[in-house]
């Protein structure tokens, strides 16, 4: 079975799936989209409200801004593919449970297993946690970490991890923004470097 089969299926169970209370609390799951095979994976932490209303991910204000970053670094979503670590939209956005995470995760692990990205970006503190503690990294605050490269081993080869902030925060606080952009300039020169 090939990779865009494998994806589809995979994108169908996660639309049906109820192993945790927000699966009964949803609109829409939201399992991924994008290029199946990218090597950039963009990784979020929980779908938001207009996520849930359209079953995709990052479509409302932080998505203007992620698309903005994108774009300053002459992407856009067709390129990449963007997913979070928990599928359905926790009530009131807050932020995902531990449960929640534990409960949801293996979904993620499956995308990485089979789009096999060279890139992954963990976006905000919780997805950063979980995925530098998958292949194995000690986790620090977001804050003294942002930006800086780990060199991770897979069984199909090496993948390169950039935290950067979740693209939300620059809705609470505009002055992050330029950390945004100086950190997804870091992502234009990686992809030169693997391309």
């Amino acid at each position: 079975m090939g990779r865009e089969e494998q994806l589809r299926r995979l994108e169908e169970r996660i639309r049906n799936c109820k192993k945790c209370p927000l699966g009964e609390l949803r609109t829409n799951a939201v399992p991924g989209a994008g290029n199946y095979s990218s090597k950039i994976m963009f990784v979020g932490e929980a779908p938001g409200y207009w996520e849930d209303q359209k079953g995709l991910p990052f479509v409302g204000r932080a998505g203007r801004i992620l698309d903005e970053l994108l774009e300053s670094i002459g992407l856009d979503r067709e390129d990449v593919y963007i997913t979070n670590i928990v599928k359905c939209r926790p009530p009131n956005n807050r932020d995902p449970t531990e449960e929640e995470i534990r409960t949801c995760s293996p979904y993620l692990d499956l995308q990485i297993d089979i789009i096999r990205p060279r890139v992954i970006i963990p976006l905000g503190r919780h997805s950063m946690a979980y995925i530098l503690k998958k292949f194995g990294f000690d986790v620090e605050p977001i804050s003294r970490i942002h930006g800086k490269m780990f060199e991770a081993r897979t069984l199909f080869g090496r993948i390169i991890i950039m935290p950067m902030y979740h693209p939300a925060v620059a809705l609470y606080r505009p002055a992050m923004k330029e950390e945004l952009e100086k950190d997804f300039r870091k992502i234009r020169e990686l992809i030169d470097g693997i391309s």
